[in-house]
C-alpha cells in the first residue's frame, strides 16, 4: 500500500490559496473581504465597513466571502485575522470592522483611502 504525505499536499494547497489572494489582493488597491455584498451584506459588521468605506468616497473592491469557501478559510490562515470583515489597502491588511470604523471618525480612512487612490 502506497503512503501519502498529507501533509505536503495541504501544504500544497495552502500555497495555491495564498498565490490566489496574493493575486486578488494585487488586482484591487483597496479591497474589502466580507459577507455578501455592497448593496446587500449579510452581516452588520461588513455593512459597517461599507459604509465607512462609501462616506469616505472610496474606489473599492469586495470580495464576498460566503461564494469561495477555500478563500474564506484561506485567508483567515493568510491574515491571521479570524473574523470578516478584512479591509486590505495596497495588499496590507488594515483590519476589520471596528478598526475601520475607527479609522473613519479618527479621519485616518479618508488619508489613507486617498493615498492609495492617488498611487492606482
Amino acid at each position: 500500500m502506497a503512503r501519502v504525505n498529507l501533509f505536503n499536499q495541504e501544504k500544497v494547497a495552502m500555497t495555491d490559496i495564498n498565490e490566489r489572494i496574493r493575486g486578488t489582493l494585487a488586482s484591487h488597491p483597496i479591497l474589502l473581504f466580507m459577507k455578501g455584498s455592497p448593496d446587500f451584506p449579510q452581516c452588520g459588521f461588513s455593512a459597517q465597513a461599507t459604509a465607512a468605506l462609501r462616506a469616505c468616497d472610496a474606489d473599492f473592491a469586495t470580495f464576498n466571502i460566503f461564494e469561495d469557501p477555500e478563500i474564506r478559510e484561506g485567508l483567515k490562515a493568510y491574515s491571521n485575522w479570524p473574523t470578516f470583515p478584512q479591509l486590505y489597502v495596497n495588499g496590507e491588511l488594515i483590519g476589520g470592522c471596528d478598526i475601520v470604523v475607527e479609522m473613519y471618525h479618527s479621519g485616518e480612512l479618508k488619508k489613507l483611502l486617498d493615498e492609495a487612490a492617488a498611487k492606482a
